[in-house]
């Protein structure tokens, strides 16, 4: 069974004829006689009484009440998906890290819900680490974190690019250091992020470029965590300056100008290549995309 043939079917129940309803649906009398009987065989009823003029037999009758609501129910869905087409809608799971959900999600999803409120987002935390792996099997739909793999078995695509800088309360020997240089960082006591965090991988690539052996006195999982140890003068470290606007501007922190640390890291979108892009997930990378970088650099 098909559509064209309840369609066939209908039409004929209305014209009382197979000439006539062939006309109307642009087909041969021969091929509405081969739809109907396809129907017949196939549900071993007699649908339509072929005397003159044609009408429906009473299993035909009941036929045509369901072949009604069926068509009813494929229109519906025909309309439902164009909707998405102007109003897209869904769920969308989304990995990031704790402090990209903290200091850029609240101004995209702010955006996304006054928009699109049929737009539904669920936010998981995670290093930037697995935000690759999360994506690729499937237990997110987008990433948003640091772009460090070149994976052919995802999409990404360059958001805006973020720093590193070595933070210390101003209370801090180094924050009134005139001119800093990375060996002072020999004996200074740092408070560093847990080593699958793409920061503290940084950190240490460049310590042991330099040949320095960093005194660290505490490992934190969070980038606000790390914030809040600093603040109370309990060491120095290194961490993404978009993490600490804020902080910054409040002057609870500053950051020492240290070279070696100005380097741009790109922050990006990250999804599934091979994955089915739905009305909801098409909005929200088109728009994500389209931000400028402006969007999610603040200077709160």
């Amino acid at each position: 069974m098909n559509i064209s043939q309840l369609e066939t079917l209908i039409t004929i129940s209305k014209t009382k004829s197979f000439r006539k309803a062939g006309e109307l649906l642009n087909l041969t009398q021969p091929a509405v006689s081969a739809q109907i009987k396809s129907l017949e065989d196939e549900f071993g009823v007699v649908l339509v009484d072929r005397n003159q003029p044609v009408a429906l037999t009473d299993r035909g009758q009941v036929f045509l009440d369901k072949a009604e609501q069926i068509l009813d129910v494929v229109e519906e869905l025909k309309q439902k998906l164009t909707d998405l087409e102007h109003t897209p809608q869904g769920h969308i799971v989304l990995g990031t890290t704790t402090s990209i959900a903290i200091q850029i999600l609240p101004r995209i999803l702010s955006y996304f819900q006054d928009q699109f409120p049929l737009i539904k987002t669920t936010i998981q935390s995670m290093p930037s680490s697995l935000i690759y792996q999360s994506v690729e099997q499937g237990l997110v739909d987008i990433g948003i974190g640091y772009l460090i793999e070149n994976n052919p078995q995802v999409h990404s695509s360059v958001l805006y690019y973020d720093t590193f800088g070595l933070a210390v309360s101003p209370h801090h020997p180094l924050a009134s250091e005139k001119i800093p240089r990375l060996d002072m960082l020999r004996d200074v006591p740092l408070i560093m992020l847990s080593p699958d965090t793409v920061g503290r991988r940084f950190a240490d690539d460049l310590f042991k470029s330099h040949d320095i052996e960093p005194h660290i006195v505490m490992e934190l999982s969070s980038s606000e965590e790390v914030k809040r140890m600093v603040e109370i003068n309990l060491g120095a470290a290194i961490i993404s300056r978009q993490s600490i606007l804020r902080e910054l501007k409040q002057g609870s922190l500053v950051v020492v100008p240290i070279p070696e640390l100005e380097v741009t890291h790109p922050v990006g979108v990250i999804y599934k290549s091979s994955r089915y892009i739905n009305s909801a997930m098409q909005q929200f990378l088109g728009d994500l995309k389209g931000m400028p970088e402006t969007s999610f650099i603040s200077s709160e």
